[in-house]
């Protein structure tokens, strides 16, 4: 399908973005790589009456050391993720989980702030961040404020971010030798992960298991207390709503979460 009409412009600067966001509020939307955005409005999903894009704003683009934390502009493709020496070295987690991103063609064009913003259950990165308990910076014109990721998303395709605010940066904890690990069970190796489980020092970022991403909280719950992690990982589909499509029902939605994440927790041992 071809989308509505709509009225394109590309600032400059984040400053002129933000700009154009607060003179257009509801009516405006951002385009970065574009994986998420186009295909809504080519089905009438979304249908905005300016699209600003932001995919050319090299001040977005990095990927840096800030104390206890790792930095990573919200322009940061999922191919800089995937290669990145001090993500490696510093929150493995993250190249890991962006290397299985869709193809190459989509992680040299779709961005973490994207990823994000677009706040779709499926989708992998948000659980990783969830896992990694990591925070959002949101800029408007008003200023600028930090969410935690675990009270940035509210539904499905929703999060606390308002009309005006733009991601610009991702913050993760420094995790380095911590256990990490990363499970997706798809039909396909390019496809959205039918479940995924992505586990950070002991954190579990659930995929596809409900309107947004979840964490596994009666499982964290579980091992904190010092069950084992064949008894903590019979807990991971509890407190979910997993969805109904053609992929697969929600009975057995609960049984990968159970499944996938006894094994990521099995993987996930303390690494030097």
């Amino acid at each position: 399908m071809i989308p509505v009409g709509f009225d394109y412009a590309r600032p400059d600067s984040v400053d002129a973005a933000l700009a154009l966001l607060a003179e257009h509020g509801e009516d405006a939307t951002i385009l970065a790589g574009g994986h998420s955005l186009l295909p809504v409005m080519k089905l009438r999903l979304a249908a905005p009456e300016l699209v600003v894009d932001i995919g050319r704003l090299g001040e977005l683009d990095y990927i840096r050391a800030d104390g206890p934390e790792i930095a990573i502009g919200a322009g940061t493709r999922h191919h800089s993720l995937e290669i990145s020496e001090l993500l490696a070295a510093e929150v493995p987690l993250l190249p890991a989980v962006a290397r299985t991103v869709g193809d190459p063609q989509v992680r040299h064009r779709g961005t973490i702030g994207g990823s994000l913003a677009h706040a779709d259950p499926a989708s992998d990165l948000p659980a990783a961040v969830l896992a990694l308990d990591g925070s959002v910076v949101l800029r408007s014109p008003r200023g600028e404020r930090t969410v935690p990721i675990t009270r940035f998303y509210t539904g499905v395709f929703s999060t606390v971010k308002e009309p005006d605010e733009l991601i610009v940066e991702v913050r993760v904890p420094h995790t380095g030798s911590a256990g990490w690990a990363f499970e997706k069970f798809t039909r396909r190796a390019n496809d959205w992960a039918i479940v995924g489980v992505a586990v950070a020092d002991g954190r579990i970022g659930l995929v596809n298991m409900g309107s947004t991403p979840l964490r596994a909280s009666a499982t964290e719950a579980a091992l904190a207390r010092g069950a084992s992690i064949e008894e903590a990982a019979l807990l991971a589909d509890q407190d979910t709503d997993p969805p109904a499509d053609i992929a697969a029902t929600p009975q057995y939605r609960r049984h990968l979460a159970r499944v996938l994440t006894g094994r990521a927790l099995r993987t996930a041992r303390p690494r030097s």
